[in-house]
């Protein structure tokens, strides 16, 4: 969930991002407090309710293609080949955007939960670890294996739970460039995508018994950055444009909000790969798009923002929620407070995104930038 820099923004990009970031956030405050006992629970079928608010881990999904895609794009114009990136480039590019705004949320997150604030602590699911426990929880967020420790420990804290998928993509931020690298043409790589595009599906059939796996582990994650990857492959090599870029763009937005209606708990082998798949051929079409009409850019806005602003809304969103829950927990919660309380959720969570973005992230990252 980590967005590449760039001189220009794609504004259907942005937007993609934004509703993928919009799905996360729901699903959270739904897993959190519930919206069945409602307003909007009262107005909508059951169904609907649910497959709106409780498949936001294909949002994840979408954002694995995104990154996959748009670190592809952005080696591609800046080296020319993805066989001539340079290595210590790439990587200060990758550290100085994730480690800025990581680093003090975890400091708060440690602080708090040393504190004993109960959605902070080593205490999630049961649990009863001691806060010595942050060296391994909050080291291997920074290490790359939070997913691997999940795997080994279950759900333990409530905030470092959801930072699993950042795992994800630092190992692909890591093999990336090494497999570029070692492997020295675009056809070899468009083979390894291929190959953990299969071992997607075929891994989360073989763990359908646990969701720590077949929802966080690397194998059953990496097929979706391999599709962003080849829509990139795509983009660069037949750039796709006009009417035929529209129907694209429009088939594949209406496929993807087919799969995340029919939800993910029949779905789990196949599900996430329709995901992705959708999500590139979005992507492959909005590359080369003409830019949306003022009248688009106006009612787009605010998902636009929001796709601005992806890492440091999952970054800092959870933190939050911990703390609106250890002010009011679910069982204290109304039916007439519950749409007011997640309106406060999300507007305190963009506030604090913004002004981690500029007061952290964006100063630091370019004094980083200019340094190394």
């Amino acid at each position: 969930m980590i967005p590449a820099a760039s001189k220009s923004r794609n504004e259907r990009i942005d937007v993609l991002r934004g509703v993928a970031i919009a799905c996360v956030l729901v699903l959270h405050f739904t897993l959190a407090y519930g919206l069945k006992d409602s307003p909007v629970g009262s107005v909508l079928p059951r169904w609907l309710l649910a497959g709106l608010t409780l498949n936001g881990n294909y949002g994840v999904t979408m954002f694995f293609a995104i990154s996959g895609f748009l670190i592809t794009s952005l080696s591609l114009r800046r080296w020319g080949s993805l066989a001539k990136i340079d290595l210590r480039s790439f990587y200060v590019y990758r550290a100085a955007r994730i480690l800025p705004p990581l680093v003090p949320v975890l400091a708060v997150i440690v602080a708090l939960g040393c504190a004993g604030l109960p959605h902070f602590s080593n205490s999630d699911d049961g649990h009863d670890l001691p806060a010595s426990f942050f060296a391994a929880g909050a080291g291997s967020v920074l290490t790359f294996w939070h997913n691997v420790l999940m795997q080994q420990y279950g759900y333990f804290n409530y905030c470092l739970n959801i930072y699993w998928s950042l795992s994800v993509e630092e190992v692909f931020y890591v093999l990336m460039p090494l497999l570029c690298l070692g492997l020295r043409r675009n056809g070899a790589m468009l083979v390894a995508c291929l190959g953990f595009i299969a071992l997607g599906p075929w891994y989360r059939a073989r763990h359908l018994d646990d969701e720590i796996f077949y929802l966080y582990a690397y194998q059953a994650c990496f097929d979706a950055i391999a599709f962003g990857c080849i829509a990139a492959f795509a983009a660069a090599a037949r750039p796709l444009a006009g009417r035929w870029a529209t129907a694209c763009r429009w088939s594949a937005s209406l496929a993807l909000v087919a799969v995340y209606l029919s939800g993910i708990q029949h779905h789990v082998v196949w599900g996430f790969t329709g995901m992705a798949a959708g999500t590139a051929v979005f992507l492959y079409a909005a590359a080369h798009a003409a830019p949306p009409g003022p009248r688009a850019l106006a009612l787009t806005a605010p998902l636009r923002w929001l796709g601005r602003h992806t890492y440091e809304l999952y970054l800092v969103h959870i933190v939050v929620l911990a703390g609106l829950q250890d002010v009011l927990g679910r069982a204290d919660m109304t039916h007439g407070l519950r749409l007011p309380w997640m309106a406060l959720f999300l507007l305190l969570s963009c506030a604090v995104a913004a002004a981690t973005a500029r007061w952290v992230a964006q100063p630091v990252e370019a004094a980083l930038r200019r340094r190394f």
